[in-house]
Order: C-alpha cells, then sequence, then structure tokens
C-alpha cells in the first residue's frame, strides 16, 4: 500500500460489504479504522465471541442520564461489522475513529435544550445557532436518509420500483434516544419520519442551512442525475451494488477510488452540503487516521461513509483539527453490546435504521450463488407451510419472469421489486395478501441478535437476564402471547415479574384479554421484546440492582410523591399485582392518609374501584389485604355519605361524567367481601336517588337500573317510576336523559325492553307524545341511546312496536313472551307436525312412542 486504503461504503449494504472484504484481503492492512464511537473500542474482542450473533448494536448512554443515550446497529450485511470480523479474525488491530459518544451525548442535549428555547422565544439567540436542532444528516455513510426514500410499504408496490440494496442515504446507526420518547413514535429531536443523526454529531438536522450552500445536498442523487438516472436509489445499486465484488472483474479496490473521486468533486462544489457537524467529526477521524500513520506506517484502512472520503483525504494540520474539536462538551457514558431487531432495522421512525428490507439483503448476503432462485425457493417454503399450492413449476416460472423484468427495466440484475412482482403474479395469482406475509417473515423477518454474557450491563439487567432463563420467559423479536395460571409457581412468577418490569416503566409485556377463563387465577400477556428496553432497564438502574429492589424503591417514592388519591390506589394494585409487600405498606400509609384528607367525592369515586379489585388478589396470590379492606370499606362509606348531594344541581357533562362513577363504585362495592350493612346502606343510596328531583334524570334513571338488576327494585316499581319520568310534566330533553340512564348503553337495557312490555309500551307511548318542536332536541339523545344495542335486538324491538301489543284469547290484552311469533299457549297440532322428523332423528319407532305415553 502507498497510502491509507479509505473504503467509502454506505452502511448496511451487502454489495458494499462485501466489496470491503475483497478489498482488506487485497491489500492485506496492518490496522483497520472504522467509523464508530472510540468509547467502543475495548468491547471490540466480544465481536469474536461465538455468542455474538448480529443483527447486535453498540449503545452508548450517559452515567447521569441512561436515557440519554445512542445505538450504533451492525447487521451481518453492514461493511463495518464485515471489517470488524475480518480485521479480528487475522489478529490485525481495529478502532472506532469517528466523534466519541461522550462529546455526541453532550452535543445532543445541548442542541435539544437550545431548540426548546427557539420555541419558547421568536428569533436567534445570542451565541447560539440560530438553525433549528438535529434532526438527521444526508451523510451516505451511518448518517443519511433522502427525503424521498421509499417507505417499506412502497417495497411492494408494483407502480413503485423498491431497492434491491439499502439505500446509500439510510438514517444513522448512531440511533438517538430522546429523553423519555415512546418506542413506537420519532425521536423527540427528529422532525422526520426517516432516522436521523446521532446525538452530537456534527451537522444539523435537514432543517438547517450549510453555511456555504442553500439547502442540504443529496450527493448520490446528484451523481444520478449526472448519470441520466431519475432514481438514485437504482443508480447506486446498479453502478455499486450490482457489480462484482469478489476481485473477479479487476481490483477490488478500484470502485472505492472512483467513488471517492465522486465525492470530491461533489465535496469541491459544495463544501460540507449543509453537514455543518461534520467537520468536528472529520476533524477527529482524520486525527486518529494520524496517529495510526505513525504506528502502522501507510498499511491503514479506513471503512466510513463515502461522504467523508474527501475530507480524510484533505492535508490539513494537527492543530488546525484540534481546533475543531476545542470546546466541545462532555458527559461521563457507558457502552455495552445490546441485541438488534431485523424489525428494528426496518423501522424509518423511531430507534429503528431505518432499512427497508433486512431480511432481503441478509439473504443477498448470505447467497454464495443463484440469490433470485434460492430466494423464490425461500418464498416456495413459506407459502407452503401456509398451506398454500406452490410447486417447483412456480419457482421456475417466477425465476424467469424476474429475469425478464429486470432485462427489460435495463437493470444488470433482479432485484426485490423484480422478484416481487414476480411472486405476485406468479405465486399469489395477483394477491397482495400473501406478499403481507412474505414481507413480514422473509423481506423484514423476526431476527434477534444475541451477545456473549461477557458483554458488560448493569447489574438490573444482569438480575433480569437471570430471571428470564430461571422461569424460561426468553426474551423474542416476534410478538406472541402468553397465558399464565396463577395456581402454578412458574406462572405465577412470571406474572411477578412482568408486574414488576411494568412499574419500572420496562414495557416487555402487556397485558391483553385471555381467550380462556375469565377468573381471576388467569393472566393473558402480549410479550415483544424491543432493544430500547435495554435503554429502559438501564434507566431504573437508579433504582436497585435487582428487579425486586428496584420495583420496591420506585414504588415507596410513587407513593410518597404522590398527590392524587386514584394514583395511589392504582399504586396500591400494582404492588398486590407485583407482590411488592414492603413496598406495600408505604403504599398503604399514603392511601390512608390522602384517603382522610380528600372529600372529593369523584376522587373517591375513582380511587374504590382498583381498591376493590385488589382484594381479590389475596385469594390466588396469597396475600394479606385486610389493611386495604379496612381502606376499601371506609372510602365506600364516605362515597355513600356524600355521594347524594353531589348529585344534585348538575349540568350535563357533569350527570355523564356522575353516572360512569355510579357504575363504578356499584361495581365495587359488589366485590368488597364487607358485612351486608354496606350493601344495605349502598341500596339506600340508590333509593334516596330515584326519588330526588334535583338529580339529573340520567342519574335517577341508572340508580333505578341497578336496583332492578339487583332484585331491589320490584317491576311495577321499576315501571312506576318510568311512567313518572315520561310524565307529560317533564321536559322531553329529562325524560330521554332518564330512559338513557335505565336502558342506554350496553348493559343489557335491549333486552329488557325486549322482555318487558309494559316498559317498552311506556317507552313508546312517551316517545310517541313528544311535540314535533321538541322531538329535535331530544333525538340525538335517543339515537345515542338505542345506537349501542346489538343489531338483533334492535330488529326485535322494531318488529314488536310494528306489531302492537298482542291479544289474549278471548279479545284481552295479553303479556308478551319477549319474542315476535311465539303465542301464548302450546300449539298441540303444529308440535305434532314435529314429530315424524324427530322420530327419524332418534330413531324411536310408534311403539317406542306409544309406550312412553306419547
Amino acid at each position: 500500500m502507498t497510502g491509507p486504503l479509505l473504503l467509502g461504503v454506505r452502511h448496511h449494504g451487502p454489495g458494499s460489504a462485501r466489496a470491503v472484504r475483497a478489498a482488506l484481503d487485497a491489500a492485506s492492512p496492518r490496522v483497520v479504522l472504522i467509523e464508530g464511537p472510540p468509547e467502543g473500542d475495548v468491547l471490540l474482542a466480544l465481536a469474536a465471541d461465538e455468542q455474538m450473533r448480529p443483527p447486535v448494536a453498540l449503545l452508548a448512554h450517559a452515567v447521569d442520564d441512561p436515557g440519554r443515550a445512542a445505538f450504533w446497529p451492525l447487521a451481518e450485511f453492514s461493511p463495518e461489522w464485515v471489517a470488524l470480523r475480518w480485521a479480528l479474525g487475522r489478529d490485525v488491530p481495529v478502532r472506532f475513529i469517528d466523534l466519541p459518544a461522550a462529546h455526541s451525548l453532550a452535543l445532543a442535549a445541548a442542541e435539544e435544550a437550545a431548540g426548546r428555547t427557539r420555541l419558547e422565544e421568536p428569533g436567534p439567540l445570542e451565541g447560539a445557532d440560530p438553525e433549528p436542532p438535529a434532526a438527521g444528516s444526508t451523510d451516505p455513510g451511518w448518517d443519511a436518509v433522502p427525503d424521498s426514500a421509499p417507505s417499506a410499504e412502497a417495497e411492494l408496490s408494483p407502480q413503485e420500483p423498491s431497492p434491491q440494496e439499502p439505500s446509500p442515504h439510510e438514517p444513522s446507526p448512531h440511533e438517538p434516544l430522546s429523553d423519555r420518547p415512546s418506542p413506537q413514535a420519532p425521536s423527540a429531536r427528529s422532525g422526520d419520519p426517516e432516522w436521523d443523526a446521532v446525538p452530537g454529531e456534527p451537522g444539523a438536522g435537514p432543517d438547517s442551512a450549510p453555511s456555504d450552500a442553500g439547502m442540504r445536498i443529496d450527493p448520490i442523487a446528484v451523481l444520478a442525475e449526472t448519470a441520466g438516472y431519475d432514481d438514485p436509489e437504482r443508480w447506486w445499486e446498479d453502478v455499486i451494488e450490482h457489480r462484482g465484488s469478489d476481485g473477479a472483474d479487476g481490483d477490488p479496490r478500484a470502485p472505492f477510488a472512483a467513488l471517492g473521486e465522486a465525492m470530491a468533486a461533489l465535496r469541491g462544489m459544495y463544501g460540507h452540503g449543509g453537514h455543518d457537524r461534520d467537520l468536528a467529526r472529520e476533524a477527529h477521524m482524520r486525527i486518529q487516521l494520524r496517529t495510526a500513520r505513525k504506528e502502522f506506517g501507510d498499511d491503514v484502512a479506513v471503512v466510513c461513509g463515502a461522504w467523508h472520503v474527501p475530507a480524510l483525504a484533505e492535508k490539513t494540520t494537527l492543530t488546525a483539527d484540534r481546533a475543531l474539536l476545542k470546546g466541545l462538551p462532555k458527559v461521563k457514558t457507558e457502552m455495552t453490546w445490546v441485541p438488534w431487531t431485523h424489525r428494528r432495522l426496518a423501522r424509518h421512525s423511531g430507534y429503528g435504521a431505518g432499512i427497508d428490507s433486512p431480511g432481503w439483503y441478509g439473504h443477498l448476503f448470505q447467497a454464495p450463488d443463484r440469490p433470485v432462485e434460492r430466494w423464490m425457493t425461500k418464498v416456495a417454503r413459506l407459502l407452503r407451510d401456509e398451506d398454500r399450492m406452490v410447486s417447483s413449476a412456480h419457482v421456475i416460472e417466477a425465476v424467469r419472469l424476474a429475469e425478464t423484468l429486470a432485462a427489460m427495466r435495463g437493470r444488470p440484475l433482479a432485484g426485490l421489486t423484480e422478484t416481487t412482482d414476480a411472486i405476485r403474479a406468479v405465486m399469489c395469482d395477483g394477491s397482495d395478501v400473501p406478499l403481507d406475509l412474505i414481507r413480514d417473515r422473509l423481506v423484514v423477518g423476526d431476527v434477534l441478535g444475541e451477545v456473549p454474557d461477557a458483554a458488560p450491563a448493569v447489574p438490573l439487567q444482569r438480575d433480569l437476564t437471570r430471571l428470564q432463563r430461571s422461569l424460561r420467559l426468553k426474551p423474542e423479536a416476534l410478538e406472541r402471547e402468553v397465558e399464565l395460571d396463577l395456581r402454578k409457581d412458574n406462572d405465577a412468577a412470571k406474572s411477578r415479574l412482568l408486574h414488576r418490569l411494568s412499574l419500572l416503566s420496562v414495557g416487555w409485556g402487556e397485558p391483553v384479554t385471555g381467550r380462556g377463563s375469565t377468573g381471576t387465577f388467569r393472566e393473558s400477556w402480549r410479550l415483544r421484546w424491543e432493544p430500547e428496553l435495554f435503554v429502559k432497564v438501564a434507566e431504573a438502574g437508579v433504582w436497585g440492582t435487582t428487579v425486586l429492589s428496584a420495583a420496591t424503591a420506585k414504588a415507596e417514592s410513587t407513593a410518597v410523591s404522590a398527590t392524587a388519591l386514584a394514583e395511589v390506589t392504582t399504586l396500591a394494585e400494582q404492588c398486590l399485582l407485583a407482590e411488592l409487600p414492603d413496598a406495600l405498606s408505604v403504599v398503604m400509609k399514603a392511601l390512608a392518609d390522602r384517603a382522610a384528607l380528600d372529600a372529593d367525592v369523584g376522587h373517591l369515586a375513582q380511587a374504590l374501584p382498583a381498591l376493590a379489585r385488589s382484594l381479590r388478589y389475596g385469594d390466588v396470590r396469597s396475600t394479606d389485604t385486610a389493611a386495604l379492606g379496612e381502606v376499601a370499606t371506609g372510602l365506600a362509606e364516605r362515597i355513600c355519605v356524600g355521594l347524594p348531594p353531589a348529585c344534585t344541581n348538575l349540568d350535563a357533562d357533569g350527570a355523564a361524567e356522575m353516572r360512569g362513577h355510579l357504575d363504578a363504585v356499584h361495581t365495587a362495592i359488589g366485590l368488597l367481601p364487607t358485612a351486608p350493612e354496606l350493601s344495605s346502606r349502598w341500596g339506600s343510596v340508590l333509593h334516596r336517588l330515584t326519588g330526588r328531583d334535583t338529580v339529573p334524570g340520567v342519574i335517577r334513571g341508572r340508580a333505578a337500573r341497578l336496583l332492578l338488576d339487583d332484585g331491589r327494585l320490584e317491576e311495577d316499581e321499576a315501571a312506576r317510576l318510568m311512567s313518572l319520568a315520561l310524565s307529560l310534566g317533564t321536559p322531553p330533553a329529562e325524560a330521554a336523559a332518564w330512559i338513557e340512564g335505565f336502558v342506554g348503553g350496553a348493559s343489557g337495557g335491549g333486552m329488557l325492553l325486549v322482555h318487558d312490555e309494559r316498559l317498552l309500551g311506556l317507552v313508546d307511548a312517551w316517545l310517541t307524545s313528544v311535540p314535533a318542536d321538541a322531538f329535535t332536541d331530544v333525538l340525538p339523545l335517543l339515537r345515542r341511546t338505542f345506537s349501542a344495542y346489538e343489531p338483533g335486538v334492535r330488529r326485535t324491538l322494531g318488529e314488536l312496536v310494528r306489531r302492537g301489543p298482542a291479544a289474549a284469547p278471548g279479545g284481552a290484552a295479553r303479556p308478551r313472551t319477549g319474542m315476535p311469533g311465539f303465542g301464548a299457549g302450546l300449539d298441540e297440532e303444529r308440535a305434532d307436525a314435529v314429530l315424524p322428523v324427530l322420530r327419524m332423528l332418534l330413531g324411536i319407532d310408534d311403539n317406542d312412542l306409544a309406550g312412553a305415553g306419547r
């Protein structure tokens, strides 16, 4: 080598990865330098461990704020990973040379604070960058995404060709985490659905203007346009990714030299092209390159984003480079390896690296030859497993069609677009439905990487890993549901772990409604492990070194700082589910204090249901809930005293809210294992509510219905209350509200009207008597009431109203049986007509029927 070998790549590109491997084999450098955080150098040796299986990511986080972190994902087909494994396999020194994560995270925090200030105060601030904070970078290396990058859905669209290889403008693998971002939402520093640069990287986001250009340029788009392409992705694939990279077609280093010259021409025209912060990054990389050349000579290979190649080849002084780094903020950081997933690689937002088809890229990298034929075989195997008829002839025809489409489109090889179009036409009969399965299982995939046990981790993470192994609850990238029977020790331990993690905001599992029994001894969870949960575990590590101690400490702290009574009762329920006896005593004291000071009936009503539910856990989880029962009973008694006055003189919104409290308290009191006196007292409260004119109609109607359902109100009395509420002297709006409270919602009110003709007749008579000018006002309320009924119930009610009262023998009106078409007595003649069919079904002859007395 006559000088450093600069290998400009796009990240997560199979073609680039193969080219890097061929170039390293040809050059045999004495040291390999890779664009990445230097703090990761101490962890590089772990990449050679047998337990290390990509996709994985380097995770850096601030020691004093673990939630501020960044990821550097690496897949098997990433050029950086290939270079790393090449060096480790040959005992060649390998180092990361990018700007340290300590500066990146500190710069991200400063920019985020500056961005918040800009939102608060108009105009640029003194001493601050007047441009918006970083939201991304279009570096053709690890940190760039074109604004026009195709979506994952477009990848399977016949109108929009999608790339066979990853974009040269992929989102940064330096995945920034905002202070507390949602796993499904873009980062707080992200203003674009495509992923942005690592926090603290030189260069602002796509919204920032460069100092020497009017906008951020897309270098690959400029080169593609110069070559006559209208799609930058196709140009990169055809020129770089699809060409031979094993040295069979010439020097494997030649493509990198040509690409470096092209990037040099672009940078000579556009400068840094709007990537302001790249100046500091490249200065640091040049310093590291000088150090390596002093130690190893010119036998140095550098793997970096293609955009950085001209800057690394530029001749500058050490003093000038150090000046660009002077004064950069810094925070103390920790770094480790964490597993990554293909689904995260396939996301343009949140924590994803923005690669549309990692499963396809992995296939291209692994296939030794005939990649299209091997891919079609995989697809056929998947479809067969799903009971679809796919033969060998389908595979052959699909391969031929894909190759024909590539030739018609002027492409050197069939890409994902061509193979997808061929699969749709040949294997899926033109339907896009099977393509969703293919994309989910193969194009993206559910691969979850693994890291060795020797990788550094916070103590809480190690305890969690130990519990996962002992309980055989393996973290998986594929979403799955598990059913737990709390009567079994292992299932009960799994439930405790999941509830404790939920309390720590580590959302590995989400409770769902199970398909089996609805008893309290069963739980259903939807589990899915996401890479950002490692950050959540690191954040939770401030509470303790084990899951139990951390959950206990956080529950105690939350109980002390909570101000709302409902918040404390919910916390008490969580402590019981997670079995945190030490924390429960603190929570119960806080609960008693808040309950004694809170006189708002609404707050008490919101708090009681959680306590009532919690009391049931003692039977299944062997938890002592005596103290909880005393607090719940005291709350219920205070509600009984304060509810009637709180229900008077309410407006419509207040009445609707109080009706919800009424239902919740009624259900909760039914769950309390208390003496009959409390239940009787609650019944008296409901009776008082039904007879107070100052109580809104919706509450009076609801109280009457609750009494009727509990058997504390006779049907005659219910009919009398309804007739009073629907009398001519009652305003139509008030009467409609009473009806809504009595028969509204999904509480079975429709079936009540079906089976009780008197109530239906009262409603029918009132409705027909509403004046025309008032009917328009009550119509929305009535529609809301009756639209909640099942279609069959509404149809039956309409039939009953259409027929009118049924007539009994002798001309007297008789009660309905509740279903149209049924008479009052038995019609023996019609019943006899069924006997022949019944005889045949049961295999009974006439003698048997005669012997049985018919």
